[in-house]
């Protein structure tokens, strides 16, 4: 099964590709690998949400908002080279917009993480860094950027 239909089968729509908020491109390919830049959760050109989690963010409503933002970044890989093409994920960072003491970082990229898993299945297993941060651009509460590997032929 391809991934575009798997992406079908679990009623996923890819959104469009968010454009770039400054000076550089949504993803980018060397080689079989497409780094992706830092996505925010922007639905149809708006935030999301903005806000520190574990304080105007609950960690929950941060989680689904990494989701998001795994969906802009296979937005962008499908943008650059197609979604069929990925052979597998190979790393996410996910960066949180932290309150003081908040600790959860790890379960709210678990949102981007899960998607992947629910997506690529054993393609989807990735190595991963989740950072809590003082600030994100534009507010955001959550930003999500991933490496995938790519077949030759993309």
């Amino acid at each position: 099964m391809s991934w575009s239909a798997r992406l079908i089968e679990l009623d996923i729509d890819l959104p469009t590709v968010v454009p770039p908020v400054a000076a550089y491109v949504p993803a980018t390919r060397s080689g079989n690998m497409v780094y992706t830049s830092g996505q925010l959760p922007i639905i149809d050109g708006s935030l999301a949400a903005a806000g520190k989690v574990g304080g105007e963010v609950s960690a929950d409503e941060a989680k689904g908002h990494a989701r998001t933002c795994a969906l802009n970044a296979l937005a962008a890989v499908h943008g650059l080279v197609g979604i069929d093409s990925i052979v597998r994920v190979v790393k996410v960072v996910g960066f949180v917009a932290s309150a003081e003491g908040f600790t959860g970082q790890p379960g709210v990229v678990n949102g981007a993480s899960e998607l992947l898993g629910e997506v690529f299945g054993d393609a989807g297993q990735h190595a991963r860094s989740a950072v809590g941060v003082a600030e994100l651009p534009l507010g955001a509460p959550v930003e999500v950027e991933m490496i995938v590997e790519v077949g030759e032929s993309a």
